[in-house]
């Protein structure tokens, strides 16, 4: 090879190669395997992927290099100028056809019950590169199999030792899960201790195992790749909308699998996004229209149950009709539901559901910074957030923001374990979050940054003084250039927002306080998505309530009169937005369970029911074409709550696999090690003051109920401060504020 460049017109940073006698640019220091695949140039892998670090471990991608005595890796082997490959030659396939028998040595060959049968790389590269016939006599080695936990089934015989999986939960994950043991034949995949995979993307190892070791165990037996129809979808639990493809057979949906998209969850996907579709098929689904009847609850028609719901609403209109829609509801049934409410002349209309404290008049707004931006910030500061819970996969880029020198700062009320190492925390109780996020030395932190960024999250957004706390993350931003990310507490809240599914009357909290002879509530379950259940609660049992719901739930069914059965995201067409504000359209993928319908039908049809303007479409192009542009509103305030002084502070975060209806329906999910059940966490020093040890139960109280939780004592819990999971129903009965032991 020349000291003179082969081509001197190419940037200082390329060199000239040559693969299969095509002339390619690629840059100083990548490897073979990137400039080939950048052309379109097939090579053979297993234990290469381009998200993670290169092993060169199966040597299956073995090339001929001029000049190379012996056959060299593509994904480990430089490019230089003027670098001649072959990925053809007798050499090359010869190389790549031995390395074949080798993997095929121990292989099981059980494809006809493998899971993976259909889409296994290594099935499909044997058919190129196996031989007819094995010159294998011995014994196949078997691998005892080991219970890694309710996602993810394992048949390590078929490992072919790749660290695929490896390589994924140390360095993407970054929880160090899965290591290899003992050495040469003997080399087994595994977890060391026996213990389940605790990650919250722990999914993904089913996704870069190239043959049948790691499957996705609720899929298991399920069904056969060709069996299956993909429909293109969005993830609903949370406000990043992660792409993916909803996989399902004869209109159930069997299985979720990412869909690759670089600026919203590259190639990932979320344990909570893969597995819920589980709990679309609960027990409770509602499917029929229900109407309560001298207190008994019984099946109607559609048209039965329209008129009722109609009669219901022609008696309560104006003010005296409340409508609430859950934050993760589309743009076309948000659109509509505002609609309905302008119709029926009310201004009570909300989805910030979650929220306490509207007396800044606060929406939920795209970040400052794109998301697929964050992981280049030299400083991060997380407010108020459980980030690996509330936006796993946010999470995980902050983590490769890290491991190129970020510096992160957490100011929390609770010491949150996170997969990458913080470059200073504050944890204070939540009323003095404020104050430590504006000290002095996160101001001179963020202020010496080339790009910092504030992430706010659910702690600080639902907070019964959030008001205060998102004017201090606003005036540290202002004074220190940071990029204001305050995380959506919504899947959709962006969206509805945009939708003006917001009140130009009486907020939530409102229409609870001061309670409406009639609610409209839409894709919820009263018993666990509202802030202050009890209120909540109070004010529906009392009220005439038409619920639009997915599940015809105990706590529905205790407060509402008519229950019309709708369609859950999996099974519609509809637009999300992301918090990036980027609308993202799902396709239908799951049969509308019995008589469901989708939500935009049910509403066009109950708008006809009252004679309302604006519900003339007949499809759903026409819905769109009606709600296009958004709806401005000038959104009504209240005061804030009154701020007791009695008693811990209660931080509150959302439990990761109890955020909404479906997910906590997935028995999968909820059989996680993550799931660790309602309790309330205390500082060694308050729980001492208390007179509560680890392990005991205590009754607990505040303005807005009273609970019955397990105690557990925790040095991460900052002094003065009680943290509980929200999305219990052990804990629904606490809201907010402060929290005092009744007894022990």
């Amino acid at each position: 090879m020349s000291a003179q460049p082969v081509n001197p017109n190419l940037p200082p940073d390329h060199v000239t190669v040559f693969i299969d006698g095509q002339e390619l640019a690629a840059p100083k220091g990548s490897m073979i395997i990137q400039a080939a695949d950048k052309a379109g140039i097939p090579i053979p892998r297993f234990c290469y992927h381009e998200k993670l670090p290169i092993a060169a471990n199966c040597r299956m991608c073995l090339v001929d290099v001029e000049k190379m005595p012996k056959p060299a890796p593509a994904c480990a082997t430089p490019v230089m100028d003027g670098m001649k490959i072959a990925t053809r030659s007798e050499k090359a396939l010869k190389s790549q056809r031995n390395v074949m028998e080798f993997l095929l040595i121990n292989h099981p060959l059980d494809c006809p019950i493998c899971d993976q049968g259909g889409e296994c790389e290594l099935q499909d590269l044997s058919l190129g590169y196996g031989r007819s016939v094995s010159r294998f006599q011995e014994r196949k080695r078997v691998v005892p199999d080991e219970d890694i936990g309710p996602l993810v089934a394992t048949e390590m015989t078929r490992c072919i030792q790749c660290t695929r999986c490896v390589r994924f939960t140390a360095d993407v994950a970054g929880t160090y899960e899965l290591g290899g043991m003992y050495r040469g034949e003997n080399l087994q995949i595994g977890t060391y201790d026996g213990k389940p995979l605790t990650t919250e993307i722990s999914g993904n190892v089913i996704d870069v195992c190239p043959v049948g070791a790691l499957t996705n165990k609720v899929f298991q037996f399920r069904a056969r790749p060709w069996e299956l129809i993909a429909r293109e979808s969005i993830a609903y639990h949370d406000a990043m909308g992660s792409n993916l493809f909803f996989h399902s057979r004869r209109g159930e949906v069997l299985r979720a699998v990412p869909r690759e998209n670089e600026a919203v969850n590259e190639c990932w996907l979320s344990d909570r996004d893969r597995y819920s579709h589980q709990g679309l098929y609960a027990d409770d689904r509602a499917v029929k229209p229900l109407q309560k009847v001298d207190g008994e609850w019984r099946e109607v028609s559609w048209a039965e149950g329209l008129a009722a719901a109609a009669e219901i609403l022609r008696a309560h209109q104006g003010d005296s009709l409340g409508v609430l829609a859950h934050p993760a509801v589309s743009n076309e049934e948000g659109g509509l539901l505002a609609k309905l409410a302008e119709g029926l002349g009310t201004g009570n209309l909300d989805h910030r559901i979650n929220n306490r404290d509207f007396s800044d008049g606060a929406v939920a707004e795209p970040f400052a910074l794109p998301l697929a931006e964050i992981e280049q910030a030299d400083v991060i500061v997380l407010f108020g957030s459980n980030i690996r819970h509330e936006l796993p996969l946010l999470h995980q880029r902050i983590r490769k923001a890290v491991r190129i020198g970020a510096r992160v700062h957490a100011v929390n009320p609770v010491d949150f374990d996170f997969a990458f190492s913080l470059a200073g925390k504050q944890i204070v109780a939540p009323s003095q979050l404020g104050e430590a996020l504006n000290g002095a030395a996160l101001r001179d932190a963020a202020k010496a940054a080339n790009r910092a960024v504030v992430i706010v999250g659910g702690i600080v957004e639902n907070h019964p003084q959030a008001a205060a706390l998102r004017a201090a993350a606003a005036e540290f931003a202002a004074a220190t250039g940071a990029s204001l990310c305050r995380i959506p507490q919504g899947a959709n809240a962006v969206g509805l927002a945009r939708q003006g599914v917001l009140p130009t009357g009486r907020d939530v909290a409102r229409m609870f306080a001061e309670p409406r002879s009639a609610y409209v509530i839409y894709g919820i379950e009263p018993g666990l998505d509202f802030a202050d259940t009890p209120a909540a609660t109070k004010a529906l049992v009392s009220a005439k309530v038409v619920a639009f719901s997915h599940f015809a739930c105990k706590s529905t069914r205790d407060v509402a009169d008519v229950i019309l059965p709708i369609g859950a995201l999996p099974e519609i067409d509809a637009t999300l937005t992301n918090l990036d504000g980027v609308d993202q359209r799902t396709q239908a993928a799951g049969k509308l369970p019995g008589e469901a319908r989708e939500g935009w039908r049910v509403l066009r049809a109950l708008g006809g029911e009252l004679q309302l303007a604006g519900f003339e479409f007949t499809d759903l192009a026409g819905v769109r074409a009606s709600i296009a542009g958004g709806k401005a509103v000038t959104v009504a305030t209240s005061a804030a709550p009154a701020a007791s002084t009695e008693g811990l502070q209660l931080a509150v975060s959302a439990a990761i696999y109890r955020t909404d209806g479906t997910v906590r329906r997935a028995k999968a999910l909820q059989a996680h090690p993550l799931n660790v059940g309602a309790r309330i966490v205390l500082n060694p020093a308050d729980a001492q003051s208390a007179g509560v040890v680890d392990g005991q139960v205590a009754k607990v109280a505040n303005g807005s109920g009273t609970a019955t939780l397990p105690v557990v004592v925790d040095a991460r819990v900052a002094a003065g401060a009680a943290w509980i999971e929200s999305g219990y129903g052990a804990t629904a009965p606490l809201g907010a504020g402060r929290v005092t032991m009744v007894s022990a």
